[in-house]
């Protein structure tokens, strides 16, 4: 695990702690974030565009915890999560393999949870603190091709709505985000998703952007102790 040189952020700034934030929608939700006040630290395989960057992989548990403490000492305390890190792959039932069952299990779900674990203790110590988990909007309709993906992000869900009802008295609230398919590089030129022909079946027909996204984020963030364990799909519409 590597880190930039220290920042010395004011302390007047709330702090955000992003996964997945080198790229796509982690990186336009850290740059979001970075605009409305907040002094972000990312977390990413690659460097990221925020005030302190740290190159951990999400599902080393161990390396989690650590990033988490390096950003408590290096920026202060963490008042918002949001997991993002995750991978996507179109494949049909009979093609998954289990290396890749395992790989999107370990990732998505074991990402959210390993961030999750290692933030909400410091959290408690303070007695406030909000995380933002990211689903999606195929782990609530599901999608031919998308069984594995899906199935992690329905259990994002799931997680996350249990985690909100076991902090209710802690003071740290937990809702998610269930993007439909977003503008990133995550999605080939060649998906179906991308497709007019899927396009047309929207009510809004284009993919959503991902700064329409980072504004979901930034809405249950600013949500304060008004909203948990809620579910807010930007999706053009796909699910009504």
């Amino acid at each position: 695990m590597s880190n930039t040189d220290r920042p010395n952020p004011s302390t007047q700034r709330p702090v955000a702690l992003v996964t997945g934030a080198a790229r796509g929608l982690g990186a336009a939700i850290a740059k979001a974030l970075g605009v409305a006040g907040w002094v972000v630290a990312g977390l990413d395989l690659t460097p990221c565009a925020t005030t302190l960057s740290i190159q951990v992989d999400v599902t080393d548990a161990a390396a989690v915890a650590d990033a988490v403490q390096l950003v408590e000492r290096d920026l202060g305390p963490i008042a918002a999560l949001v997991t993002v890190a995750g991978i996507y792959e179109e494949l049909l039932i009979d093609d998954i393999t289990d290396s890749a069952w395992d790989r999107m299990l370990a990732v998505n779900i074991g990402g959210t949870i390993n961030a999750c674990s290692a933030v909400v203790p410091v959290m408690l110590k303070r007695g406030a603190g909000a995380i933002v988990t990211i689903s999606s909007d195929l782990g609530v309709g599901g999608s031919q091709g998308d069984a594995h993906y899906a199935a992690t992000k329905g259990a994002i869900v799931g997680f996350s709505r249990s985690l909100a009802r076991e902090l209710l008295t802690d003071g740290i609230f937990v809702n998610s985000v269930a993007p439909g398919a977003a503008d990133t590089a995550m999605l080939s030129a060649e998906s179906p998703w991308r497709a007019d022909s899927f396009l047309k079946t929207l009510p809004i027909p284009r993919l959503v952007r991902p700064d329409e996204i980072a504004g979901a984020v930034l809405f249950l963030l600013e949500a304060g102790n008004t909203m948990t364990g809620q579910l807010v799909s930007p999706n053009s519409g796909a699910t009504i």
